[in-house]
């Protein structure tokens, strides 16, 4: 996997009989987020090391204490940030096409963490993409005179992908919805 995250621009067309992308649409709508386990003592560490060293050319501009301060803030926003995530995700349905709904990433995996060599193996085997898919959004069909409708044989989404086409997601998702036809397309230009 590149070090540095690329993220690729796509559209997932999924048609079918209405009914079946109803169910479809209602299955795939989530929270768009995986809710791992973190580690916050670890990152707090990594945070106090990186304000007491950071990389050249800068240089530290902070006492030992105001770092030990600022990795504690930093610790407490994100645990805060990860317990709203974990009580607001299982309702969530904001998010139209969420991996995570559709192949769930194993318990086992989430207590790992996102940074785990065996959670990050399982979500390019799996999904093709090491992150949730990001900036998702159900695209609109234009009718006559710019006026959008919704036509209920089809789920048109766009979506940002980290590294690569999630292409193992949508062989899964082929196997388990037969009678849907999912055409992916990664766009390299963006939107």
């Amino acid at each position: 996997m590149p070090a540095d995250t690329d993220w690729l621009y796509h559209h997932l067309r999924v048609t079918g009989a209405p009914e079946t992308v109803a169910l479809f649409r209602a299955a795939a709508a989530g929270a768009g987020v995986i809710p791992w386990t973190h580690d916050h003592g670890a990152a707090a560490e990594g945070w106090f090391h990186l304000l007491l060293a950071p990389p050249p050319p800068a240089r530290r501009t902070i006492s030992l204490e105001g770092a030990r301060i600022l990795a504690g803030q930093l610790r407490d926003a994100v645990e805060a940030r990860s317990q709203l995530v974990a009580e607001r995700a299982p309702q969530s349905r904001d998010c139209p096409l969420d991996l995570h709904r559709l192949l769930p990433v194993p318990d086992r995996l989430l207590r790992l963490g996102p940074d785990h060599r065996d959670s990050r193996a399982w979500l390019w085997s799996h999904w093709g993409t090491a992150e949730a898919l990001r900036g998702v959004v159900e695209l609109p069909i234009g009718g006559r005179g710019g006026a959008r409708r919704r036509d209920p044989g089809l789920f048109w989404a766009g979506f940002w992908s980290a590294d690569w086409t999630p292409w193992p997601a949508l062989l899964a998702l082929r196997t388990r919805w037969p009678g849907l036809r999912l055409d992916l397309r990664p766009l390299y230009d963006g939107p």
